[in-house]
């Protein structure tokens, strides 16, 4: 990555952390979801509008570090009007791109946490939100962790 893609990533994420986009609870939800990493204290709740397999509309609130907070507004951003498969394909590359810095197919700002493999403590904080969300729109009632992920 060159210095100025870098500096650019670095910026969209301090951006999203700053001033995340689709901060709230959501109104009339009809899938929820919290997200827990208990080593860092990142602590989040993600709301989707699921209509058949369409994610209408998407929010999350909560606290925890600049990685999981860009991450989570960023995700909002992303999903909204995605199909569920299409938002558990995009999890799983996601997933992968921070936990190997390889990106797989156009993943637009998502890639901004691309570096995050270079600091393996930070990729739980990358993926809580993506975990959140899936278990959200699979109907999994339970608080997800972040303690299985590598």
């Amino acid at each position: 990555m060159t210095d100025d893609l870098t500096e650019l990533y670095q910026e969209l994420i301090l951006d999203h952390s700053k001033s995340p986009r689709n901060f709230r609870v959501l109104p009339g939800y009809n899938h929820m979801a919290q997200g827990d990493n208990p080593i860092c204290g990142d602590s989040y709740t993600l709301y989707a509008v699921v209509d058949g397999d369409m994610i209408r509309e998407i929010a999350f609130q909560g606290s925890g570090c600049a990685i999981s907070k860009a991450s989570a507004s960023i995700l909002t951003e992303s999903l909204k009007g995605k199909t569920i498969d299409e938002a558990k394909a995009m999890f799983d590359k996601v997933r992968d791109m921070v936990t190997t810095g390889h990106t797989n197919g156009d993943l637009g700002k998502i890639t901004a946490l691309a570096g995050v493999h270079k600091f393996s403590a930070r990729v739980k904080c990358a993926v809580l939100p993506w975990h959140a969300i899936i278990a959200a729109i699979d109907g999994d009632a339970k608080t997800v962790t972040t303690e299985s992920e590598d």
